[in-house]
């Protein structure tokens, strides 16, 4: 079953259209005028809020799941997840350090280069983030019940609608245009096919690697939203409204894992 060819077409298409709804959410940046800074830090803040409760509920609870199925032992399940979470705060820390200044310069007019870097890195967690969830569909299909591998799309196509707004609003910010922001925001979603081919077809080894890449994934979140985003909204004079757009952000992803995941 998990070799049949029919299996993995449902599995990479499944993971495809979950991936496609961040264009979906990413749609809404049609809809705002203009950005003012204080909209800016309580979109991104609220984006750092969905992305932390994604952390969570959707990459770190089931990758313990998954290396406790697979280990037998909760303590050894733990311990992977654990390296997973350091090795991805560890590689965006990398990434953080080397990543070229100029690249992003948009002059004197926009804004500044250490705020676009940012941005930049929360987007490619994010990208990051969308593998493993890809993975997880395929690996659904692959098993016993093909029903599984519907609710999960449908689940993690529902969660990533906020997630293509929070990437598409992060770019608004720094002065991209509206259908540039909406393109990169679809984009970032199609790591779930690639995911999702790869767990439909390789079940014997996607699976007992999602544990850490799960942990991997949600380690390279928290770096940003800890370093980068929080900080970030939190330095003007709007700290209260990004306090609770964060938490804002996070009631709205905690639901939609519970009642979708």
């Amino acid at each position: 079953m998990p070799g049949d060819l029919s299996i993995v077409w449902l599995g990479t298409l499944a993971s495809l259209f979950a991936g496609l709804a961040t264009g979906v959410g990413a749609l809404a940046i049609f809809m705002v005028r203009t950005i003012t800074h204080r909209l800016q830090d309580g979109m991104l803040a609220a984006a750092a809020g969905v992305m932390l409760a994604a952390s969570f509920f959707s990459l770190l609870l089931p990758g313990l799941d998954y290396g406790e199925t697979i280990t037998g032992h909760t303590w050894a399940a733990a311990l992977i997840v654990i390296f997973g979470v350091l090795s991805g705060a560890g590689a965006l820390y990398l990434v953080h350090q080397k990543l070229p200044h100029q690249h992003f310069e948009l002059g004197r007019e926009g804004p500044d280069v250490s705020y676009i870097r940012g941005i930049w890195l929360f987007i490619i967690a994010i990208t990051l983030h969308n593998f493993p969830e890809g993975m997880a569909v395929g690996v659904g299909f692959a098993g016993e019940d093909v029903r599984n591998g519907y609710i999960l799309a449908t689940g993690i196509g529902m969660q990533n609608i906020p997630e293509g707004l929070a990437v598409a609003f992060s770019l608004l910010a720094i002065d991209y245009s509206r259908l540039r922001a909406f393109g990169i925001a679809l984009l970032t979603g199609l790591a779930e096919p690639i995911g999702g081919l790869f767990g439909a077809t390789a079940v014997w080894l996607a699976e007992p690697v999602m544990p850490w890449t799960l942990g991997f994934a949600a380690g390279a979140m928290l770096f940003i939203i800890s370093n980068e985003i929080i900080p970030e909204t939190h330095h003007r004079e709007w700290k209260i409204m990004s306090t609770f757009s964060l938490m804002g952000g996070f009631c709205v992803m905690m639901f939609l894992d519970a009642t979708l995941g």
